[in-house]
């Protein structure tokens, strides 16, 4: 033994080395590990993105619930995960929940009816024009609008159950609920994104096509359009806050009602056919944000009744309270 340094004749330690830390044996072995699972999450972030998205009607803020599920996924022994899917499912659901009660608590501080988009876009970074207008595409302006309507809750069990297939009984843990109240949830809520008509379906149907031939005329601008399906002695009423300052807001006569449409052609590219108050109306929500809602009385044309029918008058809505007051639902009759 040299006793100078501390080795025998063949060149061994006389004591062992202390093992290696155990982050450095496995270093390679966890980074393997994490980016193995990192590929599992990918495969899985497009469904998340989709879900959150229903649930919160946000580009910007589903982007920052879908990025904290990775991060505690990323802090989860996976191991104890026996199904992954169901599990990113779940907690991605659970932090929209929150994100939901808590927009909820906020939004007596803010002005309007929904600050969804405004808000997500002022927390979350700013939203993707592109991608929010994609969502108003896949989803409908009408159905993200009245989903803002839904309690919390609600929201999440309809998105999860009626749009993701989820069954309750997955569900009702991320609402803290028993199965059985959390299918009275998504039965309400389905209720509220259906409506009440107060009118048969055939009727539905003949005010849908009037209101769509409304509609495609004002984008267009095309004036005779615009006169077809206004009656002779037609009246608008607007709420101030949808006109530019001082105008009038009554207008009489078709020939008058239809100048003032040209100065509604570009909201009118966010518009969209929905039910208001039981009746066929009409909603402005760009991004899917809620700015005017518009209702309509019809008269029947010379041909009668059944023939088809004309716009006798129409109102637009745009004061906050009465926008909130309003009972807004999908339509889902065609003409």
């Amino acid at each position: 033994m040299d006793e100078q340094d501390g080795t025998d004749q063949q060149g061994r330690f006389d004591r062992p080395d202390p093992p290696d830390p155990p982050d450095r044996l496995d270093r390679p072995d966890r980074a393997d590990a994490q980016d193995r699972l990192a590929e599992r999450f990918e495969a899985q972030r497009g469904r998340l993105r989709a879900v959150a998205q229903r649930m919160l009607g946000s580009v910007g803020e589903a982007d920052d619930a879908v990025q904290e599920t990775w991060l505690r996924l990323s802090r989860t022994d996976v191991r104890d995960v026996e199904n992954l899917p169901g599990w990113l499912t779940t907690v991605v659901s659970r932090l929209c929940l929150d994100m939901l009660r808590a927009r909820a608590a906020r939004r007596e501080e803010f002005v309007g009816v929904t600050e969804r988009i405004g808000e997500g876009r002022g927390e979350g970074g700013g939203a993707d024009p592109e991608r929010e207008a994609l969502l108003v595409e896949e989803v409908g302006r009408a159905l993200l609008v009245v989903l803002d309507t839904l309690g919390p809750a609600e929201r999440i069990a309809f998105v999860l159950h009626d749009m993701f297939a989820v069954p309750f009984d997955r569900i009702a843990p991320v609402v803290e609920r028993s199965p059985v109240t959390t299918k009275k949830l998504a039965s309400r809520a389905r209720r509220k994104v259906r409506g009440t008509p107060e009118a048969p379906a055939a009727e539905l149907a003949r005010h849908r096509r009037t209101v769509d031939a409304f509609l495609a005329a004002s984008r267009s601008g095309d004036l005779a359009a615009i006169l077809a399906v206004l009656a002779p002695d037609a009246v608008r009423r607007a709420d101030p806050a949808a006109l530019p300052p001082g105008a009038p807001t009554q207008a009489r006569g078709a020939r008058a009602v239809a100048q003032g449409v040209f100065a509604f052609g570009h909201r009118a590219r966010s518009a969209e056919p929905a039910l208001v108050n039981g009746h066929v109306g009409a909603i402005v929500a760009p991004s899917g944000r809620l700015v005017l809602a518009l209702t309509f009385t019809f008269a029947p044309t010379d041909e009668g009744e059944a023939e088809g029918e004309k716009i006798a008058g129409y109102e637009v809505i745009a004061t906050p309270s009465r926008l909130r007051g309003l009972d807004l639902a999908v339509l889902d009759v065609r003409g």
